[in-house]
């Protein structure tokens, strides 16, 4: 089970549930109190933490959290020195068990040099932190196009059904970029139709699907290293 829910000003608080053990996580910490909340609203108990990386609006509730609840935290080997409270370091493609879940550490480069994402094939669902979003992908900080490009076609080879749970609502803007790259694309107009509609009434574009961004977003459907760094830069610029 996956909940959903705003934090800060435009992040996402995820709280994943496995139902046979009653383990829950959250993904990332944008803010521990406002996820205390919903851990309280919801009945649950904070078991573990799940870092994407170590940006603030990611981290910054871990230790108020781990304090309050006990919880076990997880994040990537390569950034354990910048995940506040860590417990558990794992490598890429490393599986950890959380009750009958297997849950898979992608490492993930390019928005940071630790980055990385965590699939859960009970759910069809990864979470991308920083990496994609809806239509776009994230700023490249740390790594470099070649290091996102990979990391990006990590993720483009998961199923097709997976669902995506990005961290921030960007979609609106992200959308009024990609139309600039590719203004005939028939799904990518759809897509940008569906976004405005589901924000203007108050609902998130969160999840997406590999599928459909594999169809809509200009970072997914970059041929080469070389081509997403040049929409990067356009999409810095924009």
């Amino acid at each position: 089970m996956i909940t959903l829910f705003p934090c800060l000003n435009d992040n996402y608080g995820f709280l994943l549930v496995e139902p046979e053990s009653g383990l829950c996580a959250t993904i990332d910490t944008p803010d521990g109190a406002q996820i205390a909340k919903e851990l309280d609203r919801s009945g649950l108990t904070l078991t573990h933490i799940f870092n994407t990386h170590h940006h603030y609006d990611h981290v910054d509730g871990n230790l108020f959290l781990k304090e309050k609840y006990g919880a076990i935290i997880v994040g990537a080997q390569v950034d354990e020195k910048r995940i506040p409270g860590i417990d558990i370091a794992l490598s890429d493609g490393e599986v950890f068990k959380f009750g009958a879940y297997d849950i898979q550490m992608i490492h993930t480069p390019g928005h940071t040099l630790g980055h990385c994402a965590y699939y859960v094939p009970d759910e069809k669902s990864v979470f991308v932190g920083d990496t994609i979003f809806v239509m776009g992908c994230g700023k490249i900080f740390e790594g470099t196009p070649a290091q996102m490009f990979d990391s990006i076609a990590k993720l483009a080879a998961l199923p097709a059904d997976t669902k995506v749970y990005c961290a921030h609502e960007y979609t609106v803007s992200n959308a009024a970029f990609a139309i600039t790259i590719e203004p005939d694309n028939q799904d990518l107009q759809s897509a940008v139709k569906a976004a405005k509609t589901l924000r203007a009434n108050g609902r998130p574009t969160i999840p997406t699907t590999i599928a459909t961004e594999k169809r809509t977003n200009p970072f997914m459907r970059a041929k080469t290293a070389e081509k997403l760094a040049e929409i990067r830069a356009a999409k810095d610029r924009f």
